[in-house]
């Protein structure tokens, strides 16, 4: 079984980072007998994914025949037909007719001289011949890298042969290089005709920077600030090639370029772009430098700079594929970023000054004046860092922190060390920027250089500060810091207040202590007050608030109030920490979802005017929430999507997160993702030592497995939360709503003694602070109990209400389980229900939340009832009464012998639930097997 893929074993489908799209479309064409070219332009992977695609298809051909074509070899005739066919021609010259066999072997070894216009027909048709000789065998695979590059003898061939194939099992799996938008289309088209009438042509394009982050990290380049990640991304435009060889460039520097400088370009990557550069002449390229240093060229903007022939400069270089031109935007755009990098890269410093000098008076923004007057100044310059540091203000106010760390940063290193304010103090307000615009590895790397000098008991209070801030979820890592916080603070109220604060947090995250991190936090909002720190009063006076309204504290709306007066910090009223989301979490928890949702959208308006990327991902998460509450399933999963897609990017607030993503998949996406997500949210809590999300991340997993149908799961994992919460302080049941989970949960697992226990302390909790929606929900799991006493009618009437109750709250979700439950209890009963609590309107109910997992179980109870009721179980040995509900159906479903996937089938339970429930049956009964109970339903006695 001739091979050529000895190396294939090191490629494997899940380190095909940012392709599996393109890669699943890739295999299932495979797997279906199709063919795939893959298309793209240089360094973009088609090698990759081919080599991957391969390695995972070669199992199943018989044949593997593989070529890869370079540029240097693409004269001569017939060499990718010999890469192709030469291993295995021994075997197929035989099959040949005479003519046929002398033309390939003369082609193949050279023996002979043979051409396509001397020997075309016997050429071609011999061609066809030994791939459908091979396929005789068994599937072929031909696997053709850089198409462009093939000889053009053996293009036609293959092109030939591959048309002709029809239903032989021969497969093409061919990569080919297109450039540029403009022919990408003409080039590929051209190809594909070449192909099987079955071939699927599979685009790739650029990675996302998330994925170019993941890229790097896989390559061993880990460790970058994010926003070092984010100018490789835009430097590379998303080519993975491109983004390795920048990161590469960066791990061999020996010092990180400075702020606002571009990426050093390394030669590897100049060489592919310097050829074309050194057609232009040099005032031209003078021009390009110019635009390569601007944030937005336009001809008028390089005219304003000196660059008196900008429109014939920038039409040659438009010419000669540098610039890609736009009708509609007078913009000067580089035909690929990295076209600017390398111009940038090679100009000699003095050049690159004289361009920033020119566009720092010619630019019309004061910020980008601001930044162009930096870098074209060498050493320290009070009048230069003065105007970096109003800059950087400026851009603070228009909602761009992250440029105006990156002005902080500048001004700092213009800043002589004996001014005032000095350059730490300008490196810390970048660090708080920082973290303002997700930044927080900058942030921290600032800080951290900080303390190395600083004696100042202030600026050593406030790196502290951003060193803890940029911890994140994590701040366990950095308990250390905080003997030393408290020591640099001294008596100073202000900056003791700041310590504080951060105490309090400590206390929630690491120690999951609320009552404990309740107390710092007041504590912190009076130090700050006696400060008069508004700011930092605003911030724990939120906190406490918090802590108030998820412990169930009488104090929390007074709590929110003092944190609402006035005068406000701007930014502290919509940061995600402020009073603002101590707001919104006591709307949601006291079931008004409307005021709720006006609440949230309006932060989160403000907070993208402002940039705050860490609150945007939170408030994202928020809306999400809300409209989960509100049964807008589908809204809430792109929400939270959304969400978990901008924490991945920022890396803040992952847990979170995934937590939130996995409650909206389990409602309107899929079972499967829904617990992936919620077993990462978990990991990522326990990992981070963060008690507060941990017990949330476990309820998201609870509930996931109750809608996955394994309620034994979902007992498992929920009593944990439960502990958790005790041991917390935590009483205010609205705060994760796993009770009603938990209840359903033990009743289906036949353990209801348990799940009346779980009601009772709920149900005295939501009594006692008006939790109405709780309340709802709890009845309609005690519902489930009573039915499983066989209360049929009490249970009806506690489900008639919930459901009810939960409408007229708005909870949509929870009003359509109430029906499902319902329309269950009939479907147990003889006699018809109501319209109110049939399948037809919980699948109404559920389609209108687009809450497609529960609509798929709607589904599957009617068409199980449609099938007939199970046979009748002969009567019930005296053996089984001392059993459960759930125990006693069991049990009954064996005796008719019923494999364990049967009756999870007809229970609508998962495996594991049935075995889980057998072994309590063997427990109870005192037997061993299954064989035991059927002894037990014939009247004999187990052995």
């Amino acid at each position: 079984m001739p091979r050529d893929f000895a190396d294939a074993a090191g490629h494997r489908s899940d380190l095909v980072i940012g392709r599996e799209e393109a890669f699943g479309a890739a295999r299932e064409q495979l797997a279906r007998g199709g063919s795939v070219l893959l298309h793209g332009p240089a360094g973009i992977g088609k090698s990759t994914v081919l080599r991957t695609l391969a390695a995972d298809y070669a199992p199943t051909a018989h044949t593997v025949l593989r070529c890869s074509a370079t540029e240097s070899e693409s004269h001569l005739p017939f060499l990718a037909l010999a890469d192709l066919l030469g291993q295995v021609l021994d075997e197929v010259s035989p099959t040949l007719p005479a003519a046929q066999r002398t033309a390939l072997e003369s082609a193949l070894t050279g023996r002979g001289e043979s051409t396509l216009q001397r020997d075309g027909l016997a050429l071609r048709l011999a061609v066809l011949s030994a791939l459908r000789a091979l396929a005789v065998a068994g599937p072929v695979l031909v696997v053709a890298d850089d198409l462009q590059w093939l000889d053009p003898a053996s293009a036609e061939l293959l092109g030939f042969a591959a048309r002709r194939l029809g239903d032989t099992p021969v497969r093409l799996l061919c990569a080919v290089r297109t450039e540029g938008p403009e022919t990408e289309d003409a080039e590929y088209d051209r190809h594909l005709r070449a192909s099987p009438p079955d071939t699927r042509a599979v685009r790739l394009g650029p990675l996302t920077r998330a994925q170019v982050s993941t890229l790097l990290d896989e390559r061993g380049y880990s460790g970058l600030h994010r926003s070092t990640v984010r100018d490789i991304h835009r430097t590379s435009g998303g080519n993975p090639l491109f983004a390795l060889e920048l990161g590469r460039a960066l791990a061999e520097s020996p010092a990180a370029p400075r702020p606002g400088e571009p990426l050093p370009v390394p030669t590897s990557l100049r060489a592919l772009v310097l050829s074309r550069l050194e057609m232009l002449s040099d005032e031209a390229r003078r021009t390009l430098l110019v635009a390569s240093a601007g944030a937005r060229p336009t001809p008028a903007l390089l005219h304003a700079a000196g660059r008196g022939n900008a429109e014939a400069e920038t039409a040659q270089a438009a010419a000669l594929g540098l610039l890609a031109p736009d009708p509609e935007d007078p913009t000067v755009r580089f035909a690929h970023p990295l076209i600017s990098a390398a111009l940038y890269a090679e100009a000699p410093a003095p050049e690159r000054r004289a361009a920033h000098a020119a566009l720092s008076t010619a630019a019309s923004d004061p910020i980008e004046r601001a930044r162009h007057l930096a870098l074209a100044t060498t050493g320290t310059d009070p009048r230069v860092a003065a105007r970096l540091a109003q800059a950087a203000a400026l851009a603070r106010d228009r909602g761009a922190p992250s440029v105006a760390a990156s002005l902080g940063l500048l001004a700092a290193r213009h800043t002589p060390a004996d001014s005032t304010p000095g350059p730490d103090e300008r490196r810390l307000a970048a660090a708080e920027d920082a973290i303002t615009a997700g930044e927080q590895d900058l942030a921290r790397d600032v800080a951290r250089e900080v303390l190395t000098r600083a004696t100042a008991p202030g600026e050593r209070v406030r790196a502290w500060m951003a060193v803890i801030e940029a911890a994140g979820q994590a701040i366990g890592e950095v308990d250390a810091v905080f003997p030393q916080a408290l020591a640099d603070a001294g008596d100073d109220p202000r900056l003791l207040a700041l310590v504080h604060y951060q105490l309090a947090w400590r206390s929630l995250v690491v120690q999951g202590d609320f009552a404990q991190g309740r107390e710092e936090a007041a504590h912190a909002a009076r130090l700050a007050a006696r400060a008069g720190d508004r700011r930092t009063e605003l911030l724990a006076l939120a906190f406490q608030a918090q802590s108030e309204t998820l412990m169930g504290h009488p104090d929390a709306p007074a709590t929110i109030q003092r944190a609402l007066q006035e005068p406000q910090d701007p930014r502290v009223a919509c940061h995600h920490n402020g009073a603002g989301s101590s707001r919104f979490r006591w709307l949601v928890m006291s079931d008004r979802l409307a005021e709720a949702r006006t609440t949230v959208t309006a932060l989160l308006r403000e907070v993208r005017r402002r940039g705050m990327a860490e609150s945007e991902v939170h408030y994202l998460r928020f809306l999400a929430e809300t409209e989960l509450h509100s049964g807008h399933c589908g809204r809430a999963l792109e929400l939270s999507r959304e969400s978990l897609t901008l924490a991945r990017d920022a890396g803040i607030g992952e847990g979170a997160g995934a937590m939130q993503a996995a409650l909206a998949e389990a409602a309107g996406g899929e079972p499967d993702p829904a617990l992936e997500l919620a077993r990462e949210a978990v990991r990522r809590a326990e990992g981070d030592g963060d008690a507060v999300y941990l017990s949330r991340a476990l309820a998201a997993l609870g509930h996931a497995h109750l809608a996955a149908g394994d309620a034994a799961a979902a007992v498992r994992v929920l009593r944990r939360v439960r502990e958790l919460e005790a041991g917390a302080g935590i009483t205010d049941p609205a705060r994760g709503r796993w009770q009603g989970d938990l209840a359903e949960a033990l009743v289906r697992t036949g353990e209801p003694a348990e799940a009346v226990d779980v009601i009772e302390v709920a149900r005295a909790h939501a009594l006692r602070l008006g939790r109405q929606s709780v309340l709802a929900v709890l009845d309609r799991s005690e519902a489930l109990v009573r039915a499983a006493r066989g209360e049929h009618r009490t249970a009806v009437a506690r489900l008639t209400s919930a459901r009810e109750r939960l409408a007229g709250l708005g909870f949509g979700l929870e009003e359509a389980r109430a029906v499902f439950a319902l329309a269950e209890l009939y479907a147990e009963r003889p006699g018809r229900a109501p319209e109110s609590a049939s399948y037809d309107e919980a699948a109404r109910l559920f389609r209108r939340c687009r809450a497609l997992p529960w609509l798929r179980r709607v589904e599957a109870a009617v068409a199980a009832r449609a099938a007939g009721p199970p046979p009748e179980p002969a009567a019930e040995p005296d053996g089984l009464a001392g059993l459960a509900a759930m125990e006693r159906q069991v049990a009954a479903l064996v005796m008719e012998g019923a494999t364990n996937r049967e009756i999870a089938a007809r229970l609508f339970v998962s495996v594991k639930t049935v075995e889980a429930t057998l072994t309590r049956v063997y427990r109870k009964l005192g037997i061993r097997s299954r064989v035991d109970i059927v002894r037990l339903a014939a009247g004999r006695r187990p052995d």
